[in-house]
């Protein structure tokens, strides 16, 4: 039988369901990191070569080659906390990777090269991170928020 709709029902109600939502978000937004980091590391994999020799990858739009694997290793999340706007996760490379060939430059910093500016004297761009964020903002977000909150979520 129905519960009666009295003074304060509904409230109650939403406080249950806004501590039900609340709860999902932190491992809804573990799964997207963990999909936004794998898209990541397969992106900046995109063929293999040797140090100092041309690349097989074709560029922009497409990932970096893979030399040492330097790159993929450093590709990380962090953990999901509360923040005074909402929830955050940042995706990301991690600080102080280097590869075996060069103990100059950090692998984050050659990632900043190939996402933002760009290498080389014609300065091509190798992105990996934002295609990631997008293909996952397209396709797989919807999958793991219906899967943690249920069959209401629906795709747009």
């Amino acid at each position: 039988m129905p519960e009666p709709l009295v003074l304060g029902t509904m409230s109650r109600l939403f406080t249950e369901l806004a501590a039900r939502s609340e709860a999902a978000v932190p491992p809804a937004l573990t799964a997207v990191a963990l999909a936004v980091e794998r898209q990541a590391k397969l992106n900046a994999s995109n063929g293999e070569h040797p140090p100092r020799t041309p690349t097989p990858s074709s560029g922009d739009p497409a990932g970096p080659a893979r030399i040492s694997g330097s790159l993929v290793r450093a590709i990380t999340h962090t953990p999901v906390h509360r923040t005074a706007l909402g929830w955050e996760v940042k995706v990301g490379m991690a600080p102080g990777l280097y590869p075996y060939y060069n103990r100059a430059t950090p692998s984050s910093l050659y990632a900043y090269y190939l996402e933002v500016t760009g290498v080389g004297k014609n300065r091509r761009r190798f992105p990996f991170l934002e295609p990631a964020f997008h293909m996952v903002a397209r396709v797989s977000v919807y999958t793991i928020f219906a899967e943690l909150y249920g069959a209401g979520w629906r795709t747009l």
